[in-house]
């Protein structure tokens, strides 16, 4: 029975003593992957980015690492990393400077097109923020709902009644408001229909086939939508300005 006992304790020793490992390891490889940064050597900075676990969900490891293709002049692969940055917190300033940057050295100049103004709106909002800042503005703004509810129900003042259940509509509308856009955002993150081009040039064709009319040329560094993912090797995507065709899978990465 005692050897099952220290069995037990060993094995919970193990469990918790894996994550602080585990974080100590990361702390080690981000403090050796900063300083290789900061004395300009990309290359091992970049290698030791890339060897830390869940940097695809971590907004401040995809920016670091397309830090380091920028500086490697990789600017296929540094919008890429920007681009998941962005993905995870649109609304982070270094980001969208960064991003911008790496993008106006993109061959392709496309124009977008035209947007309705309530679309072009709403996609701004729900940018504003992260996915988790919507989840804790959602959650704060609740609760002054049901503060805004109890000082409805339970003050006789008639002033302090009708303020207490405007004030709780106002809250609850913008609490659906806040809960809209972070549910827009998990699915941003979730179905992941964008990609970047990262060969160096791409015939785009009428059909998912090396015979199908060639449409246009687009370069390493475009950002695509995905459109129709049903086929092994090609796939139907669209730019920003709308242009529709087929291209190889193997000539981008999802973001």
């Amino acid at each position: 029975m005692k050897r099952y006992t220290y069995i037990l304790i060993l094995v919970s020793l193990a469990l918790v003593g894996c994550p602080a490992y585990a974080d100590d390891n990361n702390g080690n490889l981000k403090a050796k992957a900063d300083s290789a940064y900061v004395h300009e050597k990309y290359d091992k900075a970049l290698e030791a980015y890339m060897s830390m676990p869940g940097k695809e969900n971590s907004v401040d490891l995809c920016y670091n690492i397309g830090c380091c293709y920028y500086r490697l002049d990789d600017i296929a692969n540094s919008i890429l990393w920007f681009e998941r940055a962005y993905l995870l917190n649109p609304g982070d300033e270094d980001v969208c400077s960064n991003l911008g940057m790496a993008r106006s050295k993109t061959i392709d100049k496309i124009v977008s097109r035209h947007e309705f103004i309530l679309i072009s709106i709403f996609r701004s909002l729900v940018n504003a923020m992260s996915l988790r800042l919507w989840a804790v503005t959602a959650l704060t703004l609740f609760v002054a709902c049901l503060l805004s509810f109890c000082l409805y129900f339970f003050t006789d003042r008639m002033f302090l009644r009708k303020l207490g259940f405007f004030m709780a509509v106002f809250f609850f509308i913008l609490t659906i408001g806040a809960n809209v856009c972070a549910f827009q955002q998990r699915q941003f993150s979730i179905n992941r229909n964008t990609a970047i081009i990262m060969s160096p040039s791409v015939t785009v064709k009428s059909t998912p086939s090396d015979s199908g009319n060639d449409l246009f040329v687009i370069h390493e560094g475009t950002r695509i939508e995905i459109t129709d993912n049903s086929l092994k090797d090609w796939c139907e995507i669209r730019i920003v300005d709308g242009k529709v065709g087929w291209i190889r899978k193997k000539n981008f990465t999802v973001i």
